[in-house]
């Protein structure tokens, strides 16, 4: 099978909430920077080919190796992503957080084909099925409702798309507030699927989500 996207790593944000004073991407993780994990996961994909690291402006060297493109990210996750679609040629990415370290070719490559099997779509996102009952509150603290959570999905990454509807959205969209892909796509008035995201896809932002990466990698 041809590879036919390029993956994007999300690796410029800071690890403060893991107690560390340098980047999240570059936390031990069972032996590894938390970030190789995920590199490996888009290298073993077989319908991915380039790799662009986002990382954090000045702290390359700490990134660097072969068979990938690093770019200074940005201030926030949405321009670190602006900055990597500069370098990406495929007219498909996945764009992933190094923060979710479990994530596997086989849900790389899951996504990348559900895009390609739906041409009314500008992108795809794995989300899993929210378990907690949701409210909605209002500005005084009231609830105002309670939500159908057999509707709801939790975003996770990977988050695949048409580069060019991504890059549309982030030409539109607001850069400073927006938490994922998707949202800017929706925003500028994309379609966007879902492919069920599995437990174990967990994004590591506090000491004890670490812990819970390393217990399921088995270290």
């Amino acid at each position: 099978m041809t590879a036919e996207a390029t993956a994007l790593i999300v690796a410029a944000g800071s690890g403060r909430r893991l107690g560390s004073d340098g980047p999240k991407a570059l936390i031990e993780l069972a032996g590894r920077p938390l970030f190789e994990w995920s590199l490996e996961a888009c290298r073993k994909a077989a319908r991915v080919g380039p790799v662009v690291i986002a990382v954090p402006p000045g702290r390359e060297p700490d990134f660097d190796g072969p068979a990938r493109v690093l770019v200074a990210g940005g201030t926030t996750r949405a321009r670190s992503v602006a900055a990597g679609l500069g370098a990406v040629e495929t007219a498909v990415v996945v764009v992933h957080d190094a923060a979710r370290p479990l994530v596997t070719p086989g849900l790389i490559d899951a996504s990348v084909a559900a895009l390609d099997n739906s041409p009314d779509l500008d992108a795809v996102i794995v989300a899993g099925p929210v378990t907690d009952t949701v409210k909605q509150v209002g500005p005084d603290g009231r609830i105002e409702a309670t939500l159908d959570r057999d509707r709801l999905r939790a975003a996770q990454t990977p988050q695949v798309a048409r580069t060019a509807a991504l890059r549309l959205a982030m030409e539109h969209g607001d850069l400073d507030r927006a938490t994922d892909d998707a949202a800017l796509i929706e925003a500028d008035g994309g379609s966007v699927g879902v492919v069920d995201g599995p437990p174990g896809n967990i994004k590591v932002t506090v000491p004890s989500d670490l812990a819970l990466a390393e217990r399921l990698l088995g270290g």
